[in-house]
This record gives C-alpha cells, structure tokens and sequence, in this order.
C-alpha cells in the first residue's frame, strides 16, 4: 500500500497554493473577516468556474470533476494554511457529502450542480443550543408528510448560515432523525450573526417558525447519514488543521532563524530548538493521522469512523499546541494585533471545539473500537 502522493496530487497542491497566495494573503484574511458576508464573492466565482474546487469530488453526473477525498484533504490543507475566508467547508465538506451521502438521486440532481459550479452556497444545521454533537442534541420537531413538511426550533453555530442560500437541516419526525433542505430565503427563517473568536469562520444562529422544507433521503434514517457525514467532516477538518500547523511551524523556525538575541539568532539557543523539534514531530505525526484519514473516507472502509476520530482529536491538539508555541517563540510580537499568530491560535482554538474536542473523539473512539 502506497500513501505517497501522486504526481498529479503534487501538481493540484502546486496550483491551489499558488492561488491562495495571491487571493488570500494576511491583508486579505483580515479584509474578509471583517466583513459581514465574510468572502470575497469574485474570489468564490473564480474558485468554481476557473479552478472547479466546489466540484472537485463530486461526480461528473451531478456536474462535478469526480476526484476523491484524498485530493479534496489536499485542498483543504491547503486553505487551512492560507486561512481562506469562504464558505467552502461548510459547503463542500457538510452540505454536499450529506447530499451525496443520502441516497436521494432527486435531490443530488437539484442541488449538487449549483454546488460544483460555485452558484450554491450551501450549509448544514443540526446543532442546537444544546451544543451536543449526537443524536440526543437534534430535538428540533418537523412536521408533515410527502414532499410538504414544516420545520419549527433552533440551530446554532451553522457554519456560514448568514450567506447559505440551501440548508440542509435535521430535524425529528415521528420516524426520527431526518434532513430537509431550506431554502436561505425560506419564510419563518430568521438568521441571527454570532461573534465567534475565530473571526475567519461564520456561525450563525437559525431560527425557524413553520418554515417550508423538502425531505431529503428516506424518513427517520437522517441520523444514518449525518454519522457518516460527520466522520467525513472530521477528516476534512484534521486535514485542515494539518495545514495550518505546518504553516505556524514554518513561521515559527524562520523567526527562530532572523531574530537575534545576545548576539546570536535566538535558533540556536536549546529551550527554542527543543521547541521547534517538539511541533515538528506533533505536525508530522498529525499529518500521518489526516492522510490516513483521507484514504479511509476516499475508499470509505470499515475503518473511516476510528480512523476520524483519531485524527480529529490528534490533530486538533497538535494544531493548538503549534500555535500556542508559535506565539512563544515570537515573545512579545507574537501577542499583538498585527502578527498573524493570533489569527491561527483562534482558528486551532474554534477547530479544536467544532465537531466535538479531543475528549469527546477518544471516547467515541474508544465505543467504536470496542474499549
């Protein structure tokens, strides 16, 4: 078995990480999260119509390229690194897996091709103020039958709820867990903006009062689906994190490098170098759990939900740790406003937290392994 990327994996890293340097540099980061949309809408054109990164792993039958999950990680590492600010994870990772995921050809057809074209911005709500990642957490009630159906309660956290114009939704029916697709402008939807301390990620609140919904996939089989899409977006986010902790060790060993202290760069000094060492073998290590991870959900084997968690609670500290120590090694730069550390320590901070924290995985991992 090999796990060494191909030529033309390189090549697609090569070309995404190009584009990203030249869209979006710190000053655009800092641009962008400002904002209340929170993108740049031409940046987002250009990255379905130009680059085909909204459809890089969905079937060429619904308007995609058909790649796999290893080359939608390495895309996502990708724009871990450079912090992109777009709804893309929300709508490829979450929207379009559970599309893909639901067994519900009618309604890949309706909305999987405004996804891949960059038209669609699509996000998935099944969060509550709960705040719980399983099954217990989903009380919001659905009622109706056919293809008629109304949804009334509360979701929290939706990542890019502000600007999704498709919403996919769990909600209970009579049946159990169940998804619906919401249109963005849909009525009795109201879309409330939450300040988050990771600026460069939207979260909303969505409130819904007898909003009109669109079953999507089989009644009461909802929960099936959403697992599966969960481990996938866990592996989406470890590779995420994988490239943000290599960009926070890069920027950490150059600084050790130029930055002189009594005479000599401050590099060469035992506490920095152990330090140094110590990230490199946590992000190395946190690579092997992310492109493990990748395999699994491309192949999507028996092993893809261990293999999640492990990677998702791994990662997650490997990530917060690099950051944390990246402001170290800056000293009292690394604490201000204008250096870009913060802006990955809050990133590995909100990260760590979304989907469920480490605890929460190793315990997951421990059910599913049989502990």
């Amino acid at each position: 078995m090999n796990f060494a990327f191909t030529d033309e994996q390189d090549e697609l890293r090569k070309t995404v990480r190009s584009f990203l340097d030249s869209k979006s540099p710190e000053t655009a980061v800092r641009e962008q999260m400002e904002t209340e949309p929170g993108f740049d809408q031409a940046v987002w054109s250009q990255m379905g119509e130009q680059m085909g990164l909204q459809g890089l792993a969905i079937p060429e039958e619904f308007g995609g390229s058909g790649y796999t999950y290893v080359e939608l990680g390495i895309v996502l590492e990708e724009m871990g690194r450079a912090l992109l600010c777009a709804p893309y994870f929300s709508t490829v990772v979450l929207a379009a897996n559970t599309l893909l995921q639901s067994g519900d050809d009618a309604a890949k057809k309706a909305y999987l091709p405004g996804i891949a074209s960059g038209e669609t911005i699509a996000t998935l709500a099944f969060t509550e103020p709960s705040g719980k990642w399983d099954e217990s957490g989903i009380t919001m009630t659905a009622t109706g039958a056919g293809s008629d159906w109304k949804l009334s309660g509360t979701k929290m956290f939706v990542l890019d709820g502000n600007t999704a114009n498709l919403i996919i939704v769990a909600a209970k029916t009579d049946k159990g867990v169940s998804l619906f697709a919401v249109d963005g402008g849909a009525a009795g939807l109201t879309k409330t903006s939450l300040s988050t301390m990771d600026q460069t990620r939207k979260q909303s609140k969505l409130e819904f009062a007898d909003t009109p919904a669109k079953l999507i996939g089989t009644e009461g089989e909802g929960w099936a689906v959403l697992s599966t899409v969960l481990d996938l977006a866990a592996v989406g986010l470890a590779a995420e994190q994988v490239g943000g902790a290599q960009k926070v060790l890069d920027m950490a060993v150059e600084y050790a490098k130029v930055r002189v202290q009594f005479g000599r760069p401050i590099g060469s000094f035992q506490a920095i170098k152990h330090k140094c060492a110590d990230m490199l073998l946590e992000v190395e290590s946190a690579k092997s759990a992310a492109y493990y991870g990748m395999w699994c959900a491309a192949e999507m084997n028996d092993e893809l939900p261990s293999v999640a968690s492990l990677a998702k609670a791994y990662c997650s500290e490997a990530y917060f740790h690099a950051t944390a120590e990246n402001i170290q090694i800056h000293g009292g730069i690394g604490f201000t406003w204008e250096h870009p550390a913060h802006l990955y320590f809050k990133r590995a901070k909100s990260s760590e937290l979304l989907f469920g924290d480490p605890t929460y995985h190793r315990e997951l991992l421990a059910q599913r392994i049989g502990i």
